[in-house]
């Protein structure tokens, strides 16, 4: 670059590179756009920077002062299922807000870099799936058309594209957040240093969420927390030990093996660990080998976080172990074709702090299935605790699993805000429950749910000037009204929106119906569910729902809730499978294309067409119209022959 031409940019050229030219000897220290600059010749504004740099393009001396300041009305740690919704739904919801991440790929332990299943309520005694909706479902629909050959890395940037294309939100990778700045009791500032840029970030924020697992922002502000077993004394649980102890549950390293087509010999590496499988529990199943063993793990019954690195390298000697027992042993002819073809090098973990809230879940919650008047999500995964010494304790089953539900259970939203620090949100394993309970809410599209909760608590915390326990005080059916509009599920809880005009319809009634009735589009409930039908059918395709009202109505947005087969799971799995508990396409119940008409002084009116829906919670907006009638006209689907929808909305705005 020419001289002039640096000139010409100026000082914004300057705070785009992080530098700024030396003047003479001065040192002036600025601040630009929430970036501090300084320009010196003897670091006296940086104390201990030995750095002398010279910029051969301009034959400039700079001193680098790598900080910039930013400010937020809400700050999610963590780019997990949990904080990708968290996110998403704070900034949807209105509030400014940044999403810190500390890998260089969002999705935590889905992502390519561990690639666990993104499992749900998929557990039940039923052995169907209660699958999630809101935010994960979109996501996880998204990936079905993008991602079709089910690539892990591709699905990375299907979680980067989700997050990027929000124009509230903004995103930084490679950052970790080391420490909370605190202020009168609340957490002021996120301390964050980016790996990349090695530029560290003061993030200024109203309300701060914590979705990172081990909770590094949460513990640093003095967030009260657990770790550990709990007594069964305590909550009176029935699977927890006699005595507290420090056990926690560990982390995996997974793998997965290709079929070459030719004998593939293995030489295992120098760190690996001998399994020895004749004294293993017969739980530890080496078939299907394929796609790895999830109880290569190992816990703590200590400082649990100290220990990961002392950890992950014994898992990776673990689990090429019981790779070499599977190709060496002589015991599995099937595997000599079949090389390594993934290992992890990020162990996923399952456990570590639990910061308390105004309430702890406990077993009992659970397994009585407990009513909460501030229920905001549920979960329903067996109550799945792994053998807290994993791999180095092989006699014992590396899971009890030692209750599946009959049906899902409610998470009360006094869970998800700190006891002790005001300002302090936090959603997935770290929310204040007990070490058993977490062995069944800890699964991900749970999180995620939690994580859609805390999002839009936040939301309403900034636009009511308000902490989260002010919304379990004098909020919490506005928070349960929002995301049951935003199609999240609270059961027991049907939507009762004042706002709903499709509620005060007169007249609600289909040009045909196969099952299920027309009126039920207005019940409140986005599914059927404890054996009641809560949808309407259509009778083949095309087909019409229509609206009446006595008296002309004010709307400008109309809000469908069509059928995704809540039934079958939809995460991407490693071994691509398709049954009737699991789908590796687009749901072909997905409603493809409908449209909107109105009846507007006495004539019908096209609103609006969609031809390409990609979601389950369909939005109609537009500018308002006075009219005494609408009419949906649904068309297509992905496959069937017939449209379900579960809700119908209208509102003024």
């Amino acid at each position: 670059m020419e001289r002039r031409i640096f000139f010409k940019k100026g000082t914004q050229g300057a705070i785009a590179a992080s530098i700024l030219p030396i003047v003479g000897s001065s040192c002036v220290s600025t601040k630009e756009n929430g970036i501090v600059l300084a320009t010196t010749n003897d670091n006296a504004h940086n104390p201990g920077n030995p750095e002398q740099w010279q910029q051969m393009g301009t034959g400039m001396r700079a001193n680098p002062l790598r900080k910039k300041i930013v400010e937020f009305d809400v700050v999610v740690i963590g780019g997990g299922a949990a904080g990708i919704c968290a996110a998403v739904s704070a900034a949807r919801n209105g509030s400014k807000t940044i999403l810190v991440q500390d890998r260089p790929v969002l999705g935590g332990n889905a992502s390519s870099e561990i690639r666990v299943h993104l499992n749900g309520v998929n557990h039940l005694k039923n052995g169907l799936p209660e699958r999630e909706t809101g935010i994960i479902e979109e996501l996880l629909l998204l990936n079905r058309f993008q991602n079709p050959q089910e690539s892990f890395t591709v699905w990375d940037h299907v979680l980067y594209d989700f997050v990027t294309r929000e124009p509230n939100l903004e995103l930084l990778l490679n950052t970790s957040a080391m420490r909370a700045e605190m202020k009168d009791g609340k957490i002021a500032s996120a301390i964050c240093w980016q790996l990349t840029t090695e530029m560290e970030y003061t993030i200024n924020g109203k309300i701060f969420i914590d979705c990172s697992g081990d909770g590094l922002l949460a513990a640093t502000s003095g967030a009260l927390y657990r770790t550990g077993r709990e007594a069964s004394s305590e909550f009176n649980e029935k699977y927890a030990p006699e005595q507290a102890d420090g056990w926690q549950m560990g982390a995996t390293v997974l793998l997965s093996s290709k079929d070459m087509g030719k004998p593939m010999p293995f030489s295992p590496p120098s760190f690996t660990l001998k399994y020895e499988a004749e004294k293993s529990h017969k739980g530890r199943k080496l078939k299907p080998f394929v796609e790895g063993f999830w109880w290569v793990e190992l816990g703590s019954e200590d400082d649990i976080i100290a220990d990961y690195e002392e950890n992950r390298h014994k898992l990776m000697g673990y689990a090429y172990g019981v790779w070499d027992y599977v190709k060496n042993s002589g015991k599995f002819p099937e595997a000599e074709n079949y090389a390594l073809d993934w290992v992890c090098s990020l162990p996923g973990k399952r456990e570590s702090r639990r910061f308390m809230g105004d309430y702890i879940l406990s077993e009992g919650d659970m397994l009585g299935n407990k009513q909460f008047d501030d229920a905001v999500a549920y979960g329903g995964w067996s109550l799945d605790e792994h053998n807290p010494g994993g791999i180095e304790n092989l006699s014992e089953p590396p899971s009890y699993f030692h209750e599946k539900f009959a049906e899902v259970y409610q998470i009360p939203f006094r869970c998800l805000y700190s006891k002790n620090i005001s300002n302090l949100l936090f959603a997935g394993r770290n929310i204040s429950q007990t070490h058993i309970a977490l062995s069944s809410s800890r699964i991900m599209a749970t999180c995620a749910l939690e994580g859609q909760a805390v999002g839009t608590a936040a939301s309403i915390c900034i636009k009511k000037g308000v902490l989260p326990r002010n919304i379990t005080d004098s909020y919490i059916n506005e928070l349960q009204e929002q995301l049951l509009r935003d199609d999240a599920f609270i059961p027991k809880r049907p939507s009762n929106n004042p706002n709903d005009i499709a509620k005060k319809a007169s007249l609600i009634f289909a040009s045909s119906t196969l099952s299920g009735d027309a009126k039920f589009l207005t019940d409140g409930m986005s599914r059927d569910i404890d054996g009641n039908i809560h949808h309407w059918e259509s009778d083949k395709l095309p087909a019409e729902i229509q609206l009446e009202w006595d008296n002309s109505v004010n709307l400008s947005k109309v809000e469908l809730k069509c059928d995704t087969n809540v039934k079958r799971n939809l995460m991407m799995r490693k071994d691509s499978l398709n049954d009737e508990h699991f789908s590796n396409q687009v749901p072909e119940e997905l409603l493809k294309s409908l449209s909107l008409e109105a009846r507007i002084d006495g004539n019908w009116v096209s609103i609006s067409s969609i031809n390409k829906n990609k979601t389950r919670l369909i939005k109609f907006n537009f500018d308002t119209i006075k009219a005494t009638a609408i009419k949906i006209i649904v068309k297509e689907t992905y496959g069937k022959e017939n449209v379900k929808l579960f809700g119908i909305s209208c509102f003024e705005s």
